[in-house]
This record gives structure tokens, C-alpha cells and sequence, in this order.
């Protein structure tokens, strides 16, 4: 649970931060630079797998057909919540993927008890309670149905929900989502050739480097969050993912001047308040199994 939590802390830390790299390339289309995302984290991942040796358990995931498609449908998902997140930071929506990501421990939760059949205690679930009346609050505040913020939580609570279900190495498990939709991100390569609307390849050298640089960027909070999911329930889990948004939060304000309206800081200390509440409730309850 130690080592899951210290992941956890690393990725998520590294997850807020992530708007700061992603600006720097506002020029380039959300789609392009998720296609060079994809192929950069999948030759990273390529060198880090072939480092370990790990080659030859590609070669068992596929001979495995119910593995193959448990992959299969997290690479997907996970490319769908970097396509929607890059898109957002560069169009000047960061306090959406914020409230996203706020969202997405609820989420956790509710995956966690229908289908993990997980158990909070009272303490628990009244700090979900305080989250989601916070949330509510949020999104009323927020003027239009939050597409986004919505989007983000789905992607990536189903992702988690899926990292838990498949029982897989974290840096292998990686490559084999990478390689899932690689052959589509090399298809939009060329496509983008073929119509003249190649924007990356036109960026200043040292630009183009930084984007080279996505596969590293992509795979290191990937792997810390493989291994916190490993280790910890889905529902503490979520939970510790509140360090990121509010990471995320701090940056739209003080870096990249969103306008915040005091409803909103109202709801996000909500959700802190709630975060105290399910974080001692959880310390309560597991020395009270230690005892019994």
C-alpha cells in the first residue's frame, strides 16, 4: 500500500504539471500532436521493454486473445483522454480538465462498489457525498454542461477501472496499448502529408525535440499509475488523484490567468474538505482492522 502510494503521488504530480508542457506547442492541432504523442511513447517504451528483456511477453499478450482486447480497449481509452486533454489546455480550458479530473475519483468509486465490490465506511462515503455536492456546485457555476470535464473523467475512470482488471507487467502493458493505436497515428501521419497540413514537422529544432520528448513525458506518470494501481483499492486511488487537478487549478489561475469565480474556489475547498474526511476515515478504519 506504502509503495502504491508513493506511485500514485509521483504520477499524479507529474500529471498536474503536464498543461505547462503541452503549451508549448499551441500552434500545432490537437490531433497531430497526439499522433506524434502515440508514436514517440511507443519507441520510448519499445527501447525501455527491450532494456528489460521483456520482448518475449509481447509475443504471449499476442497469442492471448482475452488479453489482446483488454489492451486493446485501454489504449484506446487512454488516446481518447490525452486527444480531449491536449485540446483542451491549448484552447485555454485548463480549469475544465481540473474539474475533470475532480470528477473522475467519484467515478472511481462507483466502478469500485458495482464492480470490484468495494465497501466504504460511513466516513467514506460521506466524504463523497461532500465531493459531489461540491462538483454539483461546480457545474452550476460553470454556465454549460461541462463536455469536457465529463469526457476526461469517463476516459480516464474507465481506464483505471481497466488497469485493475488486467494483471499484466506496467512498462509491457504500456508498449501493447502504444502499439494498439500506432497504426493509426502513423495513418494521420500520412494523411496529413498527403493534404499539405504537416505542422510538426515545420517546428523550430529545438521545438521538435520537445515533442520527441512526449513519449517520455507520456510514459513515466503512466508507469508510476500501473503500479499504484496494482497496489492500492480503485477507490483510494482516485482519491490521491486530487493532488493532480489541483495542480492543474493553481496553473490556470496564477500561470495562465482563467478567470475564477469565487463559486468555483468554494466547491474545489469543498473537495478538499472532503479529501481530509475520506483520508482519516480510511486511517480510522484500517487500524481498527489492525486491532481486531
Amino acid at each position: 500500500m506504502n509503495n502504491g502510494l508513493v506511485n500514485a503521488i509521483i504520477a499524479y504530480i507529474m500529471w498536474g504539471i503536464l498543461p505547462l508542457y503541452w503549451k508549448l506547442f499551441n500552434d500545432v492541432p490537437a490531433g497531430e500532436i497526439l499522433s506524434h504523442r502515440v508514436v514517440w511513447s511507443f519507441v520510448f517504451m519499445g527501447i525501455f521493454v527491450a532494456v528489460q528483456r521483456r520482448w518475449g511477453d509481447m509475443k504471449r499478450i499476442a497469442a492471448s486473445r482475452p488479453l489482446l482486447l483488454q489492451l486493446a480497449a485501454s489504449g484506446l481509452l487512454i488516446a481518447a483522454n490525452w486527444l480531449i486533454f491536449i485540446w483542451a489546455v491549448n484552447n485555454g480550458h485548463v480549469v475544465e480538465t481540473s474539474l475533470g479530473y475532480y470528477l473522475n475519483p467519484l467515478l472511481n468509486v462507483l466502478l469500485a462498489v458495482l464492480f470490484l465490490r468495494e465497501k466504504p465506511n460511513r466516513g467514506q462515503w460521506l466524504a463523497i457525498a461532500i465531493a459531489g455536492a461540491a462538483v454539483l456546485i461546480i457545474a452550476i457555476d460553470y454556465g454549460r454542461f461541462p463536455w469536457v470535464a465529463i469526457s476526461l473523467a469517463a476516459s480516464f475512470g474507465l481506464y483505471g477501472f481497466a488497469k485493475k482488471k488486467i494483471v499484466q507487467d506496467a512498462s509491457v502493458g504500456l508498449l501493447s496499448e502504444t502499439a494498439v493505436v500506432l497504426p493509426v497515428a502513423l495513418g494521420y501521419w500520412v494523411y496529413l502529408a498527403a493534404v499539405g497540413k504537416t505542422t510538426a514537422w515545420t517546428l523550430p529544432a529545438s521545438t521538435f525535440v520537445e515533442l520527441l520528448l512526449s513519449g517520455v513525458v507520456t510514459a513515466l506518470p503512466l508507469l508510476f499509475f500501473a503500479r499504484a494501481a496494482s497496489r492500492m483499492s480503485l477507490s483510494s486511488l482516485g482519491f490521491v488523484q486530487y493532488i493532480g487537478p489541483t495542480i492543474m487549478l493553481f496553473l490556470s489561475i496564477f500561470v495562465f490567468k482563467e478567470s475564477v469565480s469565487p463559486v468555483l474556489l468554494v466547491g474545489f475547498a469543498l473537495i478538499w474538505t472532503s479529501l481530509v474526511v475520506y483520508a482519516v476515515s480510511s486511517v480510522r478504519s484500517s487500524r481498527l482492522a489492525k486491532a481486531g
